[in-house]
């Protein structure tokens, strides 16, 4: 079965960009809600937090 896919990649030309972006993509994103999360307000993430406990 790998063979089978590996043969079907290594005939697309230019192929190996697409872990590198898919990569890129993941990372970036990543770091963005790192960063979200850092710089959120506290008093309005705990508001939220207890949100689904309001009734």
């Amino acid at each position: 079965m790998l063979k089978f896919i590996k043969h079907h990649l290594d005939t697309i030309s230019g192929v190996e960009i697409f872990p590198i972006v898919s990569f890129l993509i993941f990372f970036s994103v990543f770091l963005f809600s790192v960063i979200y999360v850092w710089k959120a307000d506290k008093k309005h993430m705990d508001e939220m937090s207890s949100l689904p406990l309001d009734k």
